[in-house]
């Protein structure tokens, strides 16, 4: 086994080695793993679901936890009535992704609770001084079915790696693999430096050039709204969305591999400043219609 991996991670090594030369053949170009235009066309649905209104409403929260009618009332604001809502919450609680307590309360849990949290490290940004290495993710075995790839890849791309080549997953070590790729057992987790140059490696895995133009345009967004009262709920709420999903798409690369006008702590600034007002005016309205 040993002498396997060893094999395994050398041929790696010397492939690692010719990264910049094949640039032009490897999938990474025409896929790479940050802010694609697909980011770019994510907030400009027609309408949310009730589902998607109920599910980001809880994520905002801290604790993640709302009573109903709180709930149904911020439905409304997107045109969803309350038996709608009402029928969302319940099929939220059938799949494990609410629970309730009786009492009129739902609470986040399962998969959107570990959603919440990806949120939150995202907001925060939080990572470590870069040691100048590299986490290498290799996929040792084959024969998964199409089901258990997807959710391989899911949870690789989830912990910010992206996928060099077929099966070899790698990032900068300057941040803690979130899932962790060490309790599957069909992964084996090496540490190492490619001896080519890392700022134009991290550029052909991440589309930064992409992901810092997104998030620019957000800033502005952010910056002209003015949420004043409720009719500027629903248009905010789906901005905060957008930012919140583009925040999770960051690779929170270290600054040594980053352009120089990276955007991504101004867009969290921001973000945080913006977010607060807008719960303000989120909570005053909450409070009127308990009231009326």
């Amino acid at each position: 086994m040993l002498d396997a991996m060893s094999a395994i991670l050398q041929v790696h090594v010397n492939w690692c080695n010719q990264v910049i030369r094949v640039a032009t053949t490897n999938r990474v170009t025409n896929g790479r793993a940050a802010g694609t235009a697909a980011d770019q066309a994510a907030d400009r649905e027609a309408a949310l679901t009730a589902r998607s209104v109920l599910a980001s409403a809880l994520l905002g929260e801290d604790p993640p936890e709302l009573p109903v009618s709180h709930l149904v009332h911020l439905a409304g604001l997107f045109g969803i009535n309350p038996n709608r809502a009402r029928v969302a919450l319940s099929r939220m609680v059938a799949s494990g992704e609410a629970v309730t307590d009786g009492s009129g309360r739902y609470r986040l849990a399962g998969r959107l609770l570990e959603r919440r949290d990806r949120q939150e490290d995202s907001r925060v940004g939080a990572t470590r001084p870069w040691t100048g290495l590299w986490h290498l993710i290799v996929v040792t075995t084959t024969g998964s079915s199409a089901d258990q790839r997807a959710a391989r890849r899911r949870r690789l791309a989830l912990a910010r790696l992206a996928e060099q080549r077929e099966g070899f997953w790698l990032r900068p070590d300057n941040l803690d693999l979130r899932p962790d790729p060490t309790v599957d057992p069909d992964l084996e987790v090496f540490t190492g430096a490619p001896e080519s140059d890392p700022v134009a490696l991290a550029g052909l895995l991440w589309d930064l050039d992409a992901w810092a133009t997104r998030a620019n345009a957000l800033l502005q967004r952010l910056e002209a709204d003015r949420t004043l009262g409720p009719d500027d709920l629903a248009p905010g709420f789906t901005l905060s969305a957008a930012v919140l999903r583009h925040l999770q798409s960051d690779p929170l690369l270290p600054t040594e591999l980053l352009p120089a006008d990276w955007p991504g702590s101004d867009l969290r600034d921001s973000y945080g400043a913006w977010d607060r007002r807008y719960r303000e005016v989120l909570r005053a309205w909450g409070r009127s219609t308990r009231s009326a």
